[in-house]
């Protein structure tokens, strides 16, 4: 078996910015535009995400996951990547659950998300781990190709 260590930090990380480079990129793969994602982008940046969770094999960063402030009960996940080649390994339930503690700790009891119908893992990831469909929110209700999803934390 594996041994993966997990590193909490924040969106200024060398390790998180490189791999939400990976993320991007994979993006482009599966949308096939990056105008796609332009739209996006300014929703994106990691000047607002101050928790995040690395997971890293033999020193080497392999998944990522952070979360911003959206209101004093609700906390956004933002930037959930796992590189291609350690997927369907479990990290990505690892950093989930690691963020939700994270959440809970810095006193939220509700976290939403943005994805899209085209990240198809990643929904049945969110649905699996007790997230729900929700009616788009904030600067995502005007866009169709979004689906913004929630989870109420114990």
């Amino acid at each position: 078996m594996q041994k993966y260590n997990i590193k909490v930090t924040d969106g200024q990380d060398h390790d998180f910015i490189d791999l939400c480079r990976l993320l991007d990129f994979n993006l482009d793969e599966i949308v096939g535009e990056t105008f796609q994602r332009e739209k996006y982008q300014q929703y994106n940046t990691l000047d607002d995400i101050h928790d995040v969770i690395m997971i890293y094999q033999d020193r080497l960063p392999v998944a990522c996951g952070g979360f911003k402030y959206y209101d004093d009960l609700t906390a956004e996940i933002k930037r959930v990547f796992v590189k291609k080649e350690l997927r369907r390994h479990g990290l990505a339930k690892i950093l989930m659950r690691e963020l939700e503690n994270r959440a809970i700790e810095k006193g939220f009891s509700r976290l939403i998300l943005e994805t899209g119908e085209p990240l198809k893992a990643s929904m049945g990831l969110y649905r699996s781990i007790g997230f729900t469909i929700i009616a788009n929110y904030g600067q995502y209700r005007e866009m169709k190709e979004s689906i913004c999803m929630e989870k109420i934390l114990a």
